[in-house]
């Protein structure tokens, strides 16, 4: 009896589940390295695809909804977690512009799903300043020391948010 093969993961649909507020048409990535990262993150639940390529350094997945397009977007940041809560750091390897994600959450900061391993959550953001920031700006430099070259490899000053639980 012969078995066919399955993929190794099924595709994802393009309309999200609409378990947490960010609803509407998926459109993924223009790169393919965030694309495939996303797509094996959400089908192991973070099992496989959960670091920086090259590195150990974990990483988690944010899902937003683009301020233009209004679709929804899914990008892996480094993990910066303290007490259920998360950094995002908007450093694009110090480059002179922010990401495209920073502008999408300042937008709507409420349109944010947070997917750390199996775990799902929906998330409000909030960007940091003064002393909230440096002490999670200290967080995240301890879990990805590059942060620190990033920093200082650029004019702007590097925007921590924070992605705090809803209830």
């Amino acid at each position: 009896m012969s078995r066919a093969r399955l993929p190794p993961c099924w595709p994802r649909p393009r309309i999200y589940d609409g378990r947490v507020p960010v609803t509407g048409e998926y459109e993924p990535s223009p790169h393919k390295w965030v694309r495939d990262q996303v797509e094996r993150y959400e089908a192991t639940d973070g099992r496989e695809a959960n670091t920086l390529a090259g590195t150990r350094r974990p990483v988690v997945i944010f899902t937003t909804r683009g301020r233009k397009s209004g679709k929804i977007r899914k990008f892996p940041l480094m993990r910066v977690e303290h007490d259920g809560n998360y950094a995002m750091v908007a450093s694009v390897g110090g480059g002179p512009l922010h990401p495209e994600w920073y502008f999408n959450i300042k937008d709507d900061p409420e349109a944010l799903m947070v997917q750390d391993g199996a775990e799902r959550f929906d998330a409000a953001a909030r960007e940091l300043s003064g002393d909230e920031r440096d002490v999670w700006w200290d967080r995240a430099v301890e879990a990805y020391p590059t942060y620190a070259d990033y920093q200082r490899k650029t004019d702007r000053e590097i925007p921590v948010l924070l992605a705090e639980r809803r209830a």
